[in-house]
């Protein structure tokens, strides 16, 4: 069988060596030939940006086991979400479908409750029928929909541990109120215990599973950690670890949005999230950076806990890790907080693949997140389904270098589109407009160079990418989303003024 595989492998090569590089990469071994297929054990973590020891996106981030894992398997330094927003991203994550094709773009709609995908074999649902037995616990999907048949469809995992959230809260927020409604779970600061928060619960009760998980089929363990999503409460232990006297806040540029399209504001137009001018105002901006990058410490030792469970166990030698991030989150860049932006700081997350098989190494290639399901499919040796729209990163995890045949698509609600290469980022917004970076010589994104003639052939070859189709808002969509209407844009059912 080896043998016809790499006579395969040379006949492709002669007719095309990016089909080759892409579509026909042999898989890591990731076993002896009598041991069975490979358990999946897969790390979610919400709105972990770059703020990563891997990635470098802030230079005090203290995150020891990702970086570990990082340091033991691939790291996709280019990866990117499909929405930058819980709801979408995960639907996308599990399902490998664009929002531009299943219409989901807010907070609503669940994905089951839409006709044309209520027999959509989820990623859970297609390793349940290769034999895997399933579990989850924390923020995976992201609501509670996912737990319960609903409209005849079936269970998207077998077992179920704890929930999500942020565990215990103060009776009064820290920061005071806060504008768009004083959402009670925009705050942050020194609050409670770690044993407090709902990720200490899901890692325990993933060390408990990962010691007791049964022999006789291979599982897939989806382990889903809250923080640091707000509300940012960290224990003592970590706010020490990043003295206020010593905290770098992120560059802020006063007129960063003068050259960025008027409609990029549609995009975030009433958040919970405040921005940057209410953090100054209120003295806030380094006690929220501080609170994101201590609670993203908490979590990197949540993380740690699972990883170390995962050691002790008699499934470290067959097992698969993947980590990922649903999508980034800006703390004052562009003059805002939170994400549903289409800049780097929203769609760039952590991806990290490691284990039997999986040599170490660094991938700078654009990566999706909808490429996660493909990828592990063709792991464990098996077909992924027709409907799937993402590529399989095998062949970067044979060799990082090997370039991919496609840029990462970033959409947030119909017709805004982010699309980025190796170097470059076009976004297209709904009404026509457009911004233009260079990632390499201006990280920060704070020079569009989309009117310059020099920049016309770098767009244009981006702007191939960019749908000429899509699927509008789903029936039931709500929450952060923007809608087109005869008189004008509409954010969450109210008319933007002109």
């Amino acid at each position: 069988m080896k043998t016809i595989r790499c006579i395969l492998i040379l006949f492709l090569a002669n007719l095309s060596q990016s089909l080759r590089a892409e579509d026909s990469a042999p898989r890591p071994n990731m076993a002896s030939p009598n041991m069975a297929r490979p358990n999946i054990l897969m790390i979610a973590i919400d709105d972990l940006n770059d703020w990563v020891q891997p990635l470098g996106g802030h230079p005090q981030a203290k995150t020891p086991a990702i970086k570990s894992l990082a340091d033991r398997g691939v790291l996709f330094r280019n990866a990117h979400c499909q929405s930058p927003l819980c709801n979408p991203s995960r639907t996308s994550v599990m399902t490998s479908l664009r929002p531009s094709t299943t219409g989901v773009y807010g907070l609503a709609p669940w994905i089951r409750d839409l006709e044309p995908f209520r027999e959509t074999k989820s990623l859970p649902q297609f390793l349940e029928s290769q034999g895997y037995e399933t579990y989850s616990c924390g923020k995976v999907y992201h609501g509670w929909q996912a737990q319960h048949t609903k409209n005849g469809n079936k269970h998207e995992f077998q077992h179920w541990g704890p929930g999500s959230g942020p565990g215990r809260m103060p009776k009064e927020k820290l920061v005071g109120p806060t504008p768009n409604g004083n959402n009670p779970w925009v705050d942050w600061g020194l609050f409670g215990a770690d044993e407090d928060r709902a990720d200490w619960k899901c890692a325990e009760w993933a060390e408990a599973k990962l010691a007791n998980m049964p022999a006789e089929k291979p599982f897939f363990l989806a382990v889903g950690f809250f923080h640091p999503h707000v509300p940012c409460y960290v224990s003592q232990k970590w706010w020490d670890m990043f003295p206020e006297k010593e905290l770098i806040l992120p560059t802020v540029l006063d007129d960063d949005l003068s050259d960025c399209s008027p409609f990029s504001e549609y995009l975030h137009w009433r958040l919970p999230e405040p921005k940057i001018a209410w953090l100054r105002e209120h003295k806030q901006h380094k006690n929220l950076v501080r609170s994101y990058l201590a609670a993203t410490s908490f979590v990197d030792s949540q993380v740690q806990r699972v990883l170390d469970a995962l050691d002790h166990s008699t499934h470290r030698q067959n097992t698969i890790v993947v980590l990922w991030s649903d999508h980034g989150y800006h703390l004052g860049e562009k003059g805002m907080t939170g994400k549903t932006t289409l800049w780097e700081r929203s769609t760039r997350v952590p991806v990290i693949f490691a284990g039997p098989g999986i040599k170490p190494g660094v991938c700078d290639e654009p990566a999706e997140l909808l490429d996660l399901y493909p990828t592990l499919v063709e792991l464990i040796d098996a077909k992924a389904p027709e409907h799937v729209e993402g590529i399989s990163l095998l062949p970067q995890l044979n060799d990082p270098a090997i370039k991919r045949r496609r840029p990462a698509v970033t959409t947030h609600n119909p017709g805004n589109f982010s699309v980025r290469g190796k170097q470059y980022r076009l976004i297209h917004y709904a009404d026509g407009s457009e911004e233009l970076y260079d990632l390499k010589s201006d990280p920060a994104e704070q020079e569009n160079l989309i009117i310059r003639p020099e920049s016309k052939s770098v767009a244009e070859r981006l702007r191939k990418w960019v749908p000429s189709e899509y699927a509008g808002l789903a029936e039931g969509s709500k929450h952060r989303v923007l809608e087109k209407r005869n008189d004008g844009w509409y954010w969450e059912g109210e008319l933007i003024p002109e």
